[in-house]
């Protein structure tokens, strides 16, 4: 049972760099599917299952024992899709009026709106208002390919829907596909490093600086808090995701610095040199343009363990294009298959942004194992993801006889009420667990931006 997930998994620990006897040591239950013409499920099953036999390796490192993990696919699907469960409000809408999916005049395009200046380049483009009727008249005037050339060089985000034999002929689909997973390089050996490993939350003492947005690495280092981290999320001033903040900013603290301001600067670099894991999804040469390149980062932070993601890759003529989970999905043919597949008139996606997740879970394993090698070595590591290289692995996982997941209860999520920044909610239960370490988070769901940007201790 679960070959699938299994199959992924062991695909995905390799990629890590782990030993194969490990991949015993994980135990996986749960049954059902998320519909769909890919194996979102065995993805979400195998994800989540690679961080946390990670953890279970760290614990091993230090105190020894082979602990035994667990992953429950079902709640793992649910997870893909959202953790929370607000009592009594809701959340905002995920996505931007305009946002969506248009025909253009020769196929579909996707344009992604929902940051203002993604918005407004789109709209500089196609000359017409934030009216969504006005915009798809001035689509269907373009040619697909077209639009997304004029949009991403005006700043903005787009993309054209292509089959997945068009990807793999574009020169970005070549390259995504001769680049591994991840993309890991180690570091020379920095001092000792001060955790104590403790059992029931193995990465307490920990340090992790978030500089990410939605989606994927706010789920990598939420899952990182699920285990002891302290996380401390640092966002610019003014910048909000409200659709998904309350989701993924669980056990975190919240705070804002403008990078470009020489004084903010100075604090985080001083967090940085405090800290033992950076985890941050900017673009490409971003950091290097404030003065905060790889080895800069390095020398304020020896053994750090530096993970980072971006959307296209990390080579190929699209490294540095801006990108979202939704846009990756349209380039690699996902949407297209899924349309193609089901026999729909539209761009079918998968039903969850189970790249963004997958890449999430992903970039914690690789932070986890980081942690690992430096317990060994003492050697801090840089590690990079891409949704691209996510989706090229989920295209490449057979698909067997689905069933549907059996629909969420009561008894999935957690007893106990949480109190976020916005009101009570309830939580879908842990996706997994290591022998004597379960998932629980010491932070309530808070808003960006309301804490000091400090360690805690």
């Amino acid at each position: 049972m679960f070959e699938g997930t299994r199959s992924a998994l062991a695909g995905i620990w390799q990629t890590l760099g782990g030993a194969p006897e490990w991949l015993g040591r994980l135990t996986i239950t749960g049954e059902g599917d998320l519909p769909s013409v890919f194996a979102v499920s065995d993805l979400a099953g195998a994800s989540v299952g690679a961080a946390c036999l990670a953890v279970a390796e760290l614990i091993d490192t230090r105190r020894g024992g082979h602990p035994q993990a667990s992953v429950d696919r079902r709640l793992a699907s649910f997870w893909f899709g959202s953790s929370i469960r607000p009592q009594g409000w809701k959340l905002p809408p995920a996505w931007d009026p305009v946002a969506g999916d248009y025909p253009a005049a020769d196929g579909w395009i996707r344009l992604h709106t929902n940051a203002p200046h993604h918005r407004a380049a789109a709209l500089a483009v196609l000359g017409v208002p934030a009216e969504r009727e006005r915009v798809a008249q001035a689509v269907a005037g373009w040619t697909a390919n077209a639009l997304e050339d004029a949009i991403v060089q005006h700043g903005g985000c787009a993309a054209a829907m292509r089959s997945t034999a068009a990807w793999a002929a574009h020169p970005q689909g070549q390259a995504v596909a001769e680049t591994p997973l991840l993309l890991t390089e180690h570091s020379a050996p920095g001092p000792a490093p001060r955790w104590t490993i403790p059992a029931a939350a193995p990465l307490q003492g920990v340090r992790v600086l978030d500089l990410t947005r939605v989606l994927a690495g706010p789920v990598a280092t939420r899952f990182l808090a699920g285990f002891g981290a302290e996380v401390l999320r640092i966002d610019p001033p003014g910048w909000d995701e409200p659709g998904v903040v309350p989701d993924v900013v669980l056990g975190k603290s919240c705070a804002r610095l403008d990078l470009r301001q020489q004084t903010d600067r100075i604090i985080w670099e001083d967090l940085l040199s405090q800290a033992d894991v950076l985890v941050h999804g900017y673009r490409p040469g971003a950091l290097a343009g404030l003065g905060l390149d790889t080895a800069r980062r390095r020398d304020l932070c020896p053994g750090l363990v530096d993970v980072s993601l971006d959307a296209y890759g990390w080579s190929g003529p699209w490294q540095g294009r801006r990108g979202f989970d939704s846009l990756v999905q349209m380039s690699s043919g996902i949407a297209e298959a899924g349309m193609r597949r089901m026999g729909r008139d539209r761009p079918t996606p998968l039903p969850v942004q189970a790249l963004d997740h997958a890449t999430g879970y992903l970039m914690a394993a690789a932070v986890v194992r980081g942690l690992t090698g430096r317990l060994a070595t003492g050697a801090g590591c840089t590690v990079r993801a891409s949704l691209a290289g996510t989706a090229a692995l989920l295209s490449s996982l057979p698909v067997g006889d689905q069933v549907a997941l059996a629909p969420e209860t009561p008894d999935d999520l957690a007893f106990a009420a949480e109190a976020t920044a916005w009101g009570p909610a309830r939580r879908v239960r842990p996706p997994c667990g290591v022998e004597g370490a379960s998932m629980h988070w010491e932070r309530p769901a808070t808003a960006l931006g309301s804490a000091a940007a400090a360690w805690m201790a």
